[in-house]
């Protein structure tokens, strides 16, 4: 970001709400935010509290079995919607319904079938990340350069390397998906906890929202969001790792 030709780090946007954060906290204009920098003392509490282990166990169980299910899932569902156009006019518009709809209204069904526990959680998680998952590996697909499978053709390739070279081909949107995915993966991981509300990180929601503990509260949300970012991260600096392979497209 550069502001009257000086560059300004990101960050920098950050650091000026944490200070709006701190002046409105100790001013008592809202009694639900405290303090960032009680905030940040809690915040120790909570990381070392022996609840915020086992907590953060069930939550990161679920949301990774969540994850991998939405991958193992959309990826070839998306392939398939970018491949035969019968089953992409068939399924586009259920799939664009589920990703815009208010999914944490299905949460009560997941646990009418699952029960309350982690089932439910995994497969809040699968139904918040697979869709986007789905139509970015769509959009990848679709956007393979005919020519590709045409030289792939004239070389004879096999079933498996024409596979290899299309997976390779949409990768960028297969990996902007997962990064999208997995950001709303955390979102459906704590949404799903919050409803169960009697394991992971939604009973120490609970706990806190209970006994009033609002430091404790915006301190677990600052770290999910952390972890969040974190991830998203990883991700976004593998996606710029193969945009070679989106220019081999055009």
């Amino acid at each position: 970001m550069t502001i009257h030709g000086y560059h300004v780090p990101k960050m920098a946007s950050l650091l000026i709400w944490v200070i709006l954060w701190e002046i409105v906290g100790r001013f008592d204009l809202v009694l639900l935010f405290p303090p960032f920098s009680e905030v940040l003392a809690a915040m120790t509490e909570v990381v070392t509290s022996r609840s915020f282990g086992e907590a953060m166990r069930i939550t990161l169980l679920s949301y990774f079995a969540g994850i991998a299910l939405a991958l193992v899932v959309g990826i070839p569902f998306g392939f398939l919607m970018g491949l035969v156009p019968a089953a992409d006019r068939m399924l586009n518009m259920w799939v664009n319904t589920f990703l815009s709809a208010p999914l944490s209204a299905l949460v009560p069904v997941f646990m009418i079938l699952f029960g309350l526990g982690t089932p439910t959680v995994i497969v809040t998680v699968f139904m918040f990340a697979v869709w986007i998952i789905v139509l970015d590996t769509r959009a990848g697909v679709r956007h393979i350069t005919p020519s590709l499978m045409e030289m792939a053709d004239s070389f004879q390739a096999t079933r498996f390397e024409r596979t290899r070279m299309m997976v390779l081909s949409a990768l960028p949107e297969i990996l902007a998906g997962v990064r999208l995915g997995m950001v709303r993966g955390v979102k459906g991981v704590v949404i799903g906890q919050l409803l169960v509300s009697i394991i992971g990180v939604g009973a120490l929601f609970s706990l806190y929202q209970q006994n009033f503990l609002m430091a404790h509260f915006w301190a677990l949300v600052v770290i999910l969001f952390t972890c969040a970012l974190t991830l998203a991260e990883v991700v976004a600096r593998l996606e710029k790792r193969v945009q070679y392979y989106a220019g081999v497209r055009h």
